[in-house]
Parts: C-alpha cells; sequence; structure tokens
C-alpha cells in the first residue's frame, strides 16, 4: 500500500502592523489570523501542517530595537506551543510552529516546534544560518543554532525543519537527510528583488539531491513601517524528482495542500544512488576553517 501523506502550508499576511496595537496586540492578531486556516487543514485532511518563519509576529529584523526580544516565548512551555498542541490533538494533525524562542533570560533563537499528531511535543530545530546582510539584520535577535539537525518521528512521517536563510546550505539538507527526514520543512521570510528568482531552485536542488521531499512556505504582503519588499508567497511543495506538486498564490493568505508519495522516495534514491556514491571520506575540507 502506498504511503501517501497529506501535507499543508499556510502562507499569510500580518493583519495588525507596528503603530496600530500594542506588540501583544499585533501578535494576538496574527494568530487569531491563523487559526481558521488550521482549522480548515483539519477539515481538508491535513496530516503535516507547516506555518510561516516566526508565524506569530512580523518579520522584525530589518529593525534592531529590543522591544521585540519581549514576543519570545519559552519552548514547550509557552502559551502558543500550548495552543497548537490542542489544535493538532484536535485534528490529529502534525503541526511545525516557527516562532520566536526565549531559550533563558536575554538568549534567543529562531525556532520551530514540531507537535505530533495527538498533542504531544517532540523537540525543536534551531536555525543555524542567521544571516546579518540588506535589512536582515537578524544576529541582533537570534543566536546561532546550537540543537544541530535533528529530525521526528510523527505519526505520518519522520519530519525535519530548516528554516529560511538555512536554504542557501546545502550541507545541513544533507545532514538532514541522513538523519531520516522524509519531509524536510522551510518556513521562510523572503521578499521580492532579493531571492526570488533561486526560490524555486534551492529547495527542488536539495530535493532531488537527498531523496526528500520539501515544503517552503513564504508570507504574503508588505510589513509597515520596515517596508523591506513585498513577501511573495508561492509556497510550495517539492517532490524527489524536483517536480513542483502545488503551488501558493503571490498575494493571498492561503493553505497549500498536496498529497506526498513517500515511497518515491525509495524509487529515487534506487535509480540515482546518490547516497551509496557520496564519498564523504573525501570531504574533510569542508569542516576546516577555509578562506
Amino acid at each position: 500500500m502506498a504511503r501517501i501523506v497529506k501535507a499543508g502550508l499556510i502562507q499569510c499576511s500580518l493583519p495588525l502592523h507596528e503603530g496600530e496595537g500594542s506588540m501583544e496586540e499585533i501578535k494576538d492578531a496574527m494568530l487569531k489570523k491563523h487559526l481558521p486556516l488550521i482549522d480548515e487543514a483539519g477539515r481538508k485532511g491535513v496530516q503535516i501542517l507547516g506555518l510561516q518563519e516566526i508565524f506569530t509576529t512580523p518579520y522584525f529584523c530589518p529593525s534592531q530595537d529590543p522591544k521585540w526580544f519581549r514576543t519570545a516565548e519559552k519552548i514547550p512551555d509557552g502559551p502558543t506551543v500550548a495552543l497548537m498542541q490542542k489544535y493538532a490533538a484536535k485534528h490529529q494533525m502534525v503541526i511545525v510552529v516557527p516562532i520566536y524562542e526565549e531559550a533563558m533570560t536575554g538568549v534567543y533563537y529562531n525556532t520551530a516546534a514540531v507537535i505530533d499528531a495527538d498533542g504531544t511535543y517532540l523537540g525543536k530545530y534551531r536555525k543555524n544560518h542567521i544571516p546579518q546582510v540588506g535589512g536582515f539584520w537578524e544576529k541582533y535577535y537570534f543566536k546561532p543554532g546550537n540543537l544541530g539537525y535533528p529530525t521526528f518521528q510523527t505519526r505520518y512521517a519522520n519530519v525535519g525543519v530548516y528554516i529560511c536563510y538555512d536554504r542557501h546550505f546545502p550541507e545541513g539538507a544533507r545532514l538532514l537527510a541522513l538523519n531520516g527526514a522524509e519531509i524536510v520543512f522551510n518556513p521562510s521570510a523572503t521578499c521580492a528583488g532579493i531571492s526570488q528568482y533561486i526560490w524555486k531552485l534551492e529547495q527542488p536542488a536539495h530535493a532531488v539531491a537527498n531523496g526528500i521531499f520539501m515544503g517552503c512556505n513564504n508570507r504574503v504582503g508588505v510589513e509597515r513601517p520596515w517596508n523591506i519588499g513585498r513577501f511573495y508567497g508561492t509556497s510550495y511543495f517539492v517532490d524527489p524528482r524536483g517536480e513542483m506538486l502545488a503551488v501558493g498564490s503571490e498575494d493571498k493568505d492561503e493553505l497549500v495542500v498536496a498529497d506526498l508519495d513517500l515511497d518515491q522516495i525509495r524509487e529515487i534514491r534506487d535509480k540515482w544512488q546518490f547516497f551509496r556514491d557520496r564519498r564523504p571520506e573525501t570531504y574533510g575540507d569542508m569542516t576546516k576553517l577555509l578562506p
């Protein structure tokens, strides 16, 4: 019997901008905007759902303002993870929950919690590659991840997470596959004119090189007052052949759904044999501090 998993991605615009409410009101409005989309995923039978990068807040990294530290939460003991655990159990749906994490007072990470279909917290991934370029001043807000490249055996599939800027680094995607990931979720916040031309190149390349599925989601709209550009959506699922299975619009809040045939992983790996023919003993220079 084929292993078919129905997977979903949510892409969402910011309903309340800075200056239109307190940080808690902005955060609450974003959370409430997601809940009907999560329920829609449940009604459509989605088994694994991915939310976008730091999904409860604006993408505040064009600023360097310490007030946004106050939006971080404990994982797994914060209110957002607790709420998502209830929704996961309600819909018997695995949920990948990317939020701003406070590990301890003054220490913050860009993190995604993974919740199983019965509401069990399985663990978290902390974004490893942190940009500090062109208005994406993330090193001010986020410490680099320190949990490696974990995967999570959920009820429906083995899931990995790779967050936004991580996608520019093929090494982590390979490690996620070697660690058993069948589906890798890449929650993102990326703008038109910056990386849109490679948005549909890099992740399909990861999928092909590693024989995995990838689910890649992006925000939509312009977020004030920063106005760094338009988040262009086009969230998608791609299979191990590099073929797009479903693609979202550029400008709408929506749920993107695709059926993933996990048996393709064995089929493609048996055909191409990239894992047989890789030569890790020749890659030692990759771990040296080269210029």
